[in-house]
């Protein structure tokens, strides 16, 4: 069964003052707007991803263009789609070429927040309601970005909370950090693969 926004949020628990206070907004959003999805809203639902491989402790970041900054895969909701974890992952398979992405450890939410988003491709500026969860792949060298100019990075969740600006990414990668085993299984990538400094470098891929 679909679950819908509100129902997944119904017993969520907020971390700190920020995200109850993230957390009231997108509840009032769901509850006043008819399409809380509606991309031509100035505030509106997106859903996003934390893209992990268990076995190496790794996180997938990618480049993003209009915001300048490394972050999480995700986006916005296609016409008909209602169910957030169903979002996130279809864009997360289109933003990485993972095709066996897959909720870890399970469907729940991970984390809410409200961010802005500058204006560009013709839309002004705005704000994403953005429903996070955690994804996972087991065959992570697959990833393949969409474009050139939307390039992927395996890194290590110290890596990954240096590239990042973004203060609210960082705060998903530390809970995540948190749950995921304490050291990897596999070997971490050969120098110069998934922790290569300069922005836009190839793939980084885990051993």
């Amino acid at each position: 069964m679909v679950a819908t926004v509100a129902e997944l949020l119904a017993d969520y628990r907020p971390q700190g003052w920020r995200e109850r206070r993230d957390l009231a907004r997108i509840r009032r959003l769901t509850e006043t707007e008819p399409d809380p999805w509606l991309r031509s809203t100035p505030l509106h639902l997106t859903a996003s991803a934390l893209v992990v491989h268990p076995d190496s402790r790794q996180t997938l970041l990618r480049w993003h263009l209009r915001q300048q900054a490394w972050l999480q895969v995700g986006g916005h909701a296609d016409p008909g789609e209602l169910d957030p974890v169903a979002i996130a992952t279809r864009e997360a398979a289109e933003e990485t070429g993972l095709a066996d992405l897959a909720p870890w450890p399970d469907a729940s939410v991970w984390h809410v927040v409200i961010v802005p988003v500058p204006a560009g491709r013709g839309e002004p500026a705005h704000q994403h309601a953005d429903i996070r969860f955690v994804l996972a792949t087991w065959s992570p060298g697959a990833v393949s970005s969409e474009s050139a100019d939307a390039p992927l990075r395996w890194l290590s969740f110290s890596e990954a909370m240096q590239l990042t600006s973004e203060a609210n990414l960082r705060e998903s990668l530390t809970r995540l950090a948190r749950r995921l085993p304490d050291h990897p299984r596999r070997t971490r990538p050969a120098p110069g693969t998934a922790s290569s400094a300069s922005a836009g470098e190839g793939t980084g891929r885990p051993a």
